[in-house]
């Protein structure tokens, strides 16, 4: 641990809460965030730190220590959700309709903001490189994939991130090996029948029949396919099926996510969501058209890194911060970082009751319990400065 990180850190907590609640204020969708990008540029070019804007949104960033050494990355992302903000009471509440941020990206950047304004004022005592990214789009799935083509993570040798999580109490710290955030997947399924008056069903092929018996059937891909110690989870979200109530539908269409944590299990309901929709459709004398999008791949934390982050933590905070948080099968694009460089992903508990931030993310109550922005800010530093000092 450093003491003039945790010093400084705890100097700024107004700062901290000052720049998150302008974020929040502020919130820009996914491929948008140009004002949050020119702040963040301005606020690093007073600090005398150099970057350089990503296409067409984010900034990286570099911290060159007095000493060579080894190079670490820290991510934040800076984008919100297009989700109506419903803490209308709130000072800080969003001015923009239909916009939030409902996910605690605002905390991120603040907090790393702040992180690089403490690492910077100990640059000459550094032994390496801190690299600063500020990625766009994370909440698209895509902004990571963008963020490593524009060359974040050449040259790195490690990578940590951070998110806010308000199921979590405020201030402990999970980061446990292994599995942390599904993979996330996205598939689309068309059934095409034969559509004709619905008082004379036998002269049809009733697309509506068909995707119903495939919602219901799907359900055992999971139940009766998989081993029951492997999670995973197949949701259909969305069904369009018909136009009118006396017209038998002709046409079908489902909507769905895959999550888990083995790629080996990803494959397999792949594979047995396009054999299932072929089969039902062959049933009833349809057609099945089936699109799979892979989205985000699991985060799953080295096991070195996360016993670096929890041994941080219990320096900084005290042992009792450590929490032991599920995987979740939420889905993260920091997963792609850590197919070039070995690395980690903690969260930040932002959970406090009597301050109403237990909502889930993604919600339109969701807050946080800004007590935790200095923890973040710290955690985020000090992990650098351990990094660096345990890899000279």
């Amino acid at each position: 641990m450093n003491t003039l990180i945790k010093e400084y850190i705890r100097t700024k907590a107004a700062d901290l809460t000052e720049l998150r609640r302008q974020f929040h204020s502020e919130p820009e969708l996914s491929w948008e965030e140009y004002k949050t990008t020119a702040f963040i540029c301005d606020y690093l070019s007073q600090l005398g730190i150099p970057y350089r804007k990503t296409d067409p949104t984010g900034v990286i960033a570099e911290i060159k220590g007095g000493r060579s050494g080894k190079t670490v990355a820290l991510r934040a992302d800076i984008d919100a959700l297009p989700v109506e903000e419903l803490n209308k009471d709130l000072i800080y509440a969003s001015k923009e309709h239909g916009k939030m941020h409902a996910c605690g990206h605002d905390a991120h950047t603040a907090m790393l903001l702040i992180a690089a304004e403490a690492l910077n004022g100990l640059k000459d005592e550094l032994s390496g490189t801190i690299r600063l990214i500020f990625q766009p789009a994370e909440e698209a799935a895509r902004g990571a994939k963008m963020m490593v083509e524009e060359g974040a993570m050449e040259g790195i040798d490690h990578v940590f991130g951070i998110h806010i999580w308000s199921q979590m109490p405020t201030h402990k710290v999970a980061c446990t090996p292994g599995p942390q955030f599904a993979s996330a997947d996205i598939f689309n399924v068309k059934f095409t029948g034969q559509g004709g008056h619905g008082a004379i069903p036998q002269d049809c092929i009733d697309a509506a029949v068909i995707a119903s018996s495939f919602v219901m059937n799907l359900q055992s891909v999971v139940s009766r396919t998989i081993d029951p110690q492997q999670g995973a989870v197949v949701t259909v979200g969305k069904m369009e099926a018909g136009t009118r109530f006396n017209v038998i539908a002709e046409n079908a269409k489902i909507e769905g996510t895959v999550r888990c944590f083995d790629p080996s299990v990803r494959d397999h309901v792949e594979k047995q969501i396009d054999h299932y929709a072929n089969q039902v459709a062959s049933i009833y004398g349809g057609i099945a058209q089936v699109e799979y999008i892979r989205g985000t791949q699991a985060v799953i934390n080295d096991t070195e890194s996360a016993a670096l982050v929890q041994k941080v933590a219990a320096e900084c905070f005290g042992e009792h911060v450590l929490f032991d948080e599920k995987p979740t099968m939420g889905g993260e694009d920091f997963s792609f970082y850590l197919d070039h460089a070995p690395g980690s992903f903690a969260l930040v508990g932002s959970g406090n009751s009597e301050k109403d931030t237990e909502w889930a993310h993604h919600h339109g109550k969701f807050n946080i319990d800004e007590d935790a922005l200095v923890t973040g800010a710290e955690l985020y530093a000090q992990f650098a400065w351990a990094f660096l000092q345990e890899n000279k």
